[in-house]
């Protein structure tokens, strides 16, 4: 199917890995959807349960539907892997215990004239782990603290050539560590829509495990992107644990960088109180 002016082509790609016993409400969410101008592209990671044979059923109702399935490098890999065969003019990464709220999700989102010169919209999750919605409309100082779930999204395929794809040295939290490189980039126009995607699946992967490599990195790569976009408060602080981090690793030059961005940071804020004693 490819796209029209109306129904843009979706492509959803899902990593599966043992997703047997989940797979199938995930693709009768898609299937059952009022909009139809859908690929799915299923990226296995060589399941060894029925997960192929599970899919391949579904492939004989829904022919849009693709199987990869060879050895990759996790799930970021098999996200990247999608982005690569994607034929769609619009992008959805579905994990394989997730499922899409209502049957009119999609139809919703993307059967709508406002949405053509947007690059990414984003909206909200259910889930009983998050007592409910997740999370409503971020800002860039909530972005710091809290991650946007990537069942949330769906991107322009050619946001990837402003943002690159998948960082897949972080296994857990590749999705916030891009979720930063989009919403801090004022190339990449996005919206929020106050809209539930999907059901959020409890027992995914980035549910049960702590990344300590993007946790280290994290708040480095907040104040590189957000040194223009962030109060001075708020990068102070952000400035002070990419240093304390910096120290663990022995990044010198990270150090050295931090320190004297926060020397600048602090002598903003000096120069804006003596400033505001002036006018007052």
């Amino acid at each position: 199917m490819s796209s029209t002016k109306s129904n843009p082509l979706l492509s959803i790609i899902m990593p599966t890995y043992n997703s047997a016993a989940t797979l199938d409400v995930a693709l009768e969410s898609i299937i059952n959807q009022t909009f139809q101008n859908i690929e799915v592209l299923i990226i296995d990671g060589l399941s060894s349960d029925d997960t192929i044979e599970i899919a391949k059923k579904y492939q004989l109702k829904f022919p849009q539907l693709k199987i990869i399935s060879e050895e990759d490098k996790g799930i970021y890999d098999a996200m990247n892997k999608g982005i690569g065969v994607a034929k769609g003019e619009w992008v959805y990464f579905m994990g394989s215990d997730d499922s899409l709220y209502e049957t009119t999700t999609i139809e919703q989102v993307l059967n709508n004239e406002k949405i053509k010169n947007l690059d990414v919209i984003y909206g909200n999750v259910y889930s009983s782990s998050f007592n409910g919605v997740y999370d409503g409309e971020f800002t860039y100082k909530k972005l710091a603290i809290k991650n946007i779930c990537h069942q949330a999204i769906f991107y322009r395929l050619r946001a990837f050539k402003k943002t690159g794809k998948f960082n897949i040295k972080y296994k857990v939290l590749a999705d916030w560590d891009h979720n930063i490189r989009w919403f801090f980039n004022s190339r990449v126009s996005k919206v929020y829509t106050n809209q539930i995607i999907a059901n959020f699946g409890e027992g995914g992967f980035s549910s049960n495990y702590v990344d300590q490599v993007f946790e280290k990195d994290k708040s480095f790569k907040i104040v590189i992107k957000g040194i223009r976009k962030l109060e001075k408060s708020e990068l102070i602080g952000l400035v002070r644990n990419a240093i304390i981090h910096a120290k663990t690793q022995n990044f010198l030059f990270r150090i050295y960088f931090l320190l004297i961005i926060k020397q600048f940071l602090i002598l903003g804020r000096k120069l804006e109180k003596l400033m505001k004693i002036k006018t007052d």
